[in-house]
């Protein structure tokens, strides 16, 4: 059994690691509450969004913006979001085993491109020799505006527009509620004549519409660019806020996890102490007796 003094030690070493992991857990509850107001403020208009856009796919027969049709030839583009920091329990783990999972998926002889999100795909891409043509690493935690990501979407658009990918995925992290995050892959690009959305609670259900009928006054071609672009970018716009969101919580869990893990951790160091100060102060008292006895 270790001796009282290195017992201490360690019970003083868990105590302030448990300040630590608190600190960030307060610090993660409090982004956490910021980044699921915003996605859930945002959820509705980018389903609405995405279902216009789904309907305007099914009514038009053929458009000359590559977004609206599938390239007959050409590579993959998988764009992977993650944190750019860790203790964030499996967070970032989930989404990148789906990721590599889809690069399986897609066949040897489908070659695929990499755009990361956040530093931890960034690495984690690397480490197995994908070839990555894109780093994002400064997008905001809290606070993330449509501008925040004006670069994200404008590489992907126009990379895609000019032809060097035929489709374009993206992995993220759905979230659900404070303990339940889905990793999920979605086909972003070209656009699919259907919701490409998660579905969402039934509570939150906004219901199956009628097919309707658009009629487009001035130049369709126009309309329909600035149609597909716009709400491109805003699905993956409203990706990275369900990707910050469960970030946020994971981390405040983990945290909460580990501040949980530290009480119990110094109440066995404690018991250990006293049984170890116990110890010595019995064998003082039998070395005390002994030289009594011997004494008389």
């Amino acid at each position: 059994m270790p001796g009282t003094k290195e017992i201490k030690r360690r019970i003083k070493s868990v105590k302030n690691t448990k300040k630590i992991t608190k600190a960030m857990e307060l610090v993660a509850a409090s982004k956490m509450k910021r980044a699921v107001s915003s996605t859930l403020a945002s959820r509705l208009y980018a389903e609405y969004s995405s279902e216009i856009l789904a309907s305007v796919a099914q009514n038009i027969e053929k458009s000359t913006d590559p977004l609206w049709n599938e390239q007959a030839e050409g590579k993959n583009l998988i764009v992977l979001i993650t944190s750019n920091r860790g203790l964030c329990g499996g967070y970032n783990s989930q989404v990148i085993k789906l990721a590599l999972q889809t690069l399986r998926l897609l066949g040897e002889g489908e070659e695929a491109d990499i755009v990361t999100v956040g530093r931890k795909g960034d690495v984690a891409m690397r480490r197995v020799d994908q070839n990555i043509m894109g780093v994002f690493t400064d997008i905001p935690d809290v606070n993330i505006g449509l501008r925040d990501v004006l670069p994200l979407t404008k590489l992907i658009i126009d990379e895609y527009r000019n032809g060097n990918y035929k489709k374009v995925y993206i992995a993220y992290t759905h979230f659900t509620s404070a303990l339940s995050q889905k990793p999920a892959v979605k086909q972003l690009l070209p656009i699919l004549k259907k919701d490409f959305l998660p579905p969402l609670p039934d509570k939150e259900r906004v219901g199956v519409r009628p097919k309707t009928e658009y009629l487009f006054e001035g130049d369709f071609d126009v309309l329909i660019k600035s149609l597909a672009e716009k709400i491109t970018r805003m699905q993956i716009y409203q990706m990275i806020l369900e990707s910050n969101a469960s970030e946020q919580s994971s981390r405040m869990i983990a945290m909460k996890n580990a501040s949980e893990a530290s009480s119990e951790m110094i109440d066995d160091l404690t018991l250990m102490f006293n049984k170890a100060r116990q110890a010595n102060i019995t064998r003082e008292i039998s070395e005390i007796s002994a030289g009594m006895a011997s004494v008389s």
